[in-house]
């Protein structure tokens, strides 16, 4: 595995900070084609928000709790704007299969979802399967220990039943 990017630091104005971190996402993200198991993955604009991407606001915010599903009360997370450029890092990881980054698909409703965990970064990105391409729906970072025990729970459940 190669180690991910450097951090993109909170520099104390948000909104030039907002900014550079948009300007790394597209840069990193957007305009590089990206591809995961021989699909492109895709960012998502619509839709836009404040003249950025949808899927931007929801990488680098989180819910103010776990049942809000409004977009506008989401909070800016810091430590997920300084991973800005891990995401597409981590997919190329996962495409390739280093060491140290693993995936598995899950379930939630009728939605199938990638999650593509970079353990050692306590790092994970979440891709919305399609049919025949990706689209980034979020990505977390220091992850609590009920999530990296439920992760663990997912891939080992997910990877068994492709044995058969």
């Amino acid at each position: 595995m190669t180690e991910p990017p450097e951090l993109l630091p909170f520099d104390g104005d948000w909104q030039n900070y907002v900014e550079r971190v948009y300007e790394a996402f597209v840069e990193s993200f957007v305009q590089p084609d990206v591809w995961f198991q021989g699909c492109r993955v895709t960012a998502p604009y619509r839709p836009e928000s404040q003249g950025k991407h949808f899927s931007f606001w929801h990488v680098i915010s989180e819910a103010p709790h776990p049942g809000n599903r409004n977009e506008e009360d989401r909070i800016p997370d810091i430590a997920r704007c300084e991973r800005i450029r891990w995401i597409a890092w981590a997919v190329r990881q996962a495409d390739v299969g280093a060491e140290g980054v693993s995936w598995w698909e899950n379930s939630r409703g009728r939605d199938t979802h990638v999650v593509i965990w970079a353990e050692a970064h306590d790092f994970a990105v979440i891709l919305g399967n399609r049919r025949d391409y990706y689209v980034l729906k979020t990505a977390y970072c220091d992850l609590r220990s009920g999530r990296r025990r439920a992760f663990e729970k997912e891939k080992r459940r997910f990877w068994q039943g492709q044995k058969g």
